[in-house]
């Protein structure tokens, strides 16, 4: 468990004090958070645990996902508190009957594994749409204040030169890859926050984070730097089968944690804002270099399998310009060789 970590617990507080003077808004108001068990969001969870324990006034916590065992696996005694609370969540089905209201909804329950893309291309694609208009119609008919859907780099698809892309740039989509269902999913889901908030005025932001890494991976995680991130810690050469020469923004958990934070309580309605840190934008060799670097273990080549291929983001360039965010007061804490140095460290607490 990540608690083993008296790191975690210091990068949080660091995180709060320095990116999030304004979390007391929150105090005393309910948000929902779907997909709270993972990657992206249990650093929010975390982040709101450690207000509240910290403060008089707690922020009521509503972690919605499919299983009480995964939240509780995740952030165990805490789930116990007074200000937590389990709900039932499950992006892919059409019968969900959330019964609680929430000053603010944060949704990231999605399908991001690029192995389970390419197996489940249909689901992947109808669950990022039907499970968003699932959550627009609860907002709605709750009086839910602020909406803040988690959406993807991968929208904006690919083009030319090495410029990170702003947030009306929008790139080629081959509409006939199965393996854009994700993509193409997740541009849907964000027309549909634009349309109910044009006809029945319901308030939602976007953001579009990077390739996020940190300790809050799952180790099932497939995503390169996930697993890559483990293997370092367990003290594992890393294995490349590309020419790593795709440029990506990284962005340590915790930066977007505080990033859609951020979003959710500063951002203009219905805008969508790039989570990127302008100090980690490095290609996928140099983040290898560094996590190989960080636990002293060597960085081998091998060529991919066709169906390895298959899983790969087709986009050589996904870096993202971060001015928007930055524009709202948002500052990231780690730069690249800080992050994934961090992120081996934690891992080892953990001992995995």
């Amino acid at each position: 468990m990540i608690y083993k970590s008296s790191r975690w617990f210091q990068d949080i507080d660091r995180v709060t004090e320095e990116a999030l003077p304004f979390l007391g808004e929150m105090a005393g108001k309910s948000v929902l958070i779907t997909g709270a068990a993972g990657l992206v969001l249990s650093p929010v969870v975390d982040i709101l645990i450690r207000y509240n324990e910290t403060h008089d006034t707690p922020i009521q916590i509503l972690a919605a996902g499919r299983w009480l065992k995964e939240m509780t696996d995740r952030f165990g005694e805490y789930c116990d508190k007074p200000y937590f609370q389990f709900v039932v969540y499950d992006a892919s089905r059409t019968d969900n009957e959330i019964d609680v209201r929430a000053d603010y909804m944060i949704h990231g329950a999605s399908n991001a594994s690029p192995d389970m893309i390419v197996k489940e291309p249909v689901e992947t694609m109808m669950s990022n749409f039907t499970g968003m208009k699932y959550l627009l119609d609860v907002a709605r008919e709750k009086g839910t204040k602020r909406l803040l859907y988690i959406s993807s780099s991968e929208i904006y698809g690919k083009k030319e030169g090495d410029q990170p892309y702003r947030e009306g740039e929008y790139g080629y989509i081959d509409l006939l890859s199965a393996r854009n269902s994700y993509s193409v999913g997740k541009r849907a889901a964000e027309t549909l926050c634009a349309s109910y908030a044009a006809e029945y005025g319901v308030e939602s932001v976007i953001v579009r984070p990077g390739h996020i890494y940190g300790p809050t991976a799952s180790p099932m995680d497939s995503r390169v730097a996930s697993a890559w991130s483990y293997a370092a810690a367990r003290g594992e050469d890393l294995v490349m089968k590309s020419d790593g020469a795709q440029l990506r923004s990284y962005c340590h958990c915790l930066d977007c944690a505080s990033a859609i934070l951020t979003v959710l309580l500063k951002g203009e309605n219905v805008h969508a804002y790039n989570i990127s840190n302008p100090d980690a934008i490095v290609s996928i060799r140099e983040m290898a270099e560094l996590l190989a670097g960080a636990a002293g273990v060597e960085l081998k080549l091998e060529l991919p399998t066709e169906a390895e291929k298959k899983s790969f983001n087709p986009m050589s360039n996904s870096s993202l310009d971060s001015t928007g965010l930055e524009g709202l007061g948002w500052k990231g804490i780690f730069d690249a060789p800080a992050g994934f140095a961090e992120t081996v460290e934690v891992l080892k607490d953990m001992g995995v």
